[in-house]
């Protein structure tokens, strides 16, 4: 699979969907992220961060973060919510809870940080990710999961 495809994205392991990310150009993963696969590829990623999440690594670590990637049609955005509690992680499509930190990036930025591709704290640092609230859990939320790297 070099390419994204709506009919089978749900069912690509996540190393693979890494190397699709690194291999694909960032101009075309914002027009598939512009596009009618952006609510597919959105949901696939949220979907699997419980099964990514690593308890070990968490701690006593008790959160509510909110992941906005902007870019949409029309300019819209989509915001899902994470909460990390009591060694679980649980995603929501439709946040509830204030959260105690917010991330917001581009959907190129976000489709490298999830597979791997681009360090988020560098993004911070180059304003490609804002984040907002508590930024010792916005510098150590990806050591809570396993990553994929192509």
């Amino acid at each position: 699979m070099t390419d994204f495809d709506p009919a089978t994205f749900a069912s690509v392991e996540p190393k693979q969907f890494a190397q699709i990310v690194k291999s694909t150009p960032d101009a075309k993963l914002a027009e598939v992220m512009q596009g009618e696969l952006r609510g597919s590829v959105l949901d696939a990623v949220f979907s699997r961060m419980p099964s990514l999440f690593r308890a070990d690594r968490a701690g006593s670590t008790n959160a509510v973060v909110h992941w906005t990637v902007t870019g949409g049609p029309d300019g819209a955005s989509d915001t899902y919510e994470v909460v990390i509690e009591n060694g679980t992680c649980q995603v929501s499509e439709t946040p509830g809870r204030d959260p105690k930190l917010s991330l917001t990036m581009g959907p190129v930025e976000f489709l490298r940080i999830v597979s791997g591709g681009a360090n988020p704290v560098m993004m911070f640092m180059t304003g490609k990710l804002k984040a907002k609230g508590d930024l010792g859990l916005a510098a150590n939320i990806a050591n809570l999961f396993d990553i994929p790297k192509a």
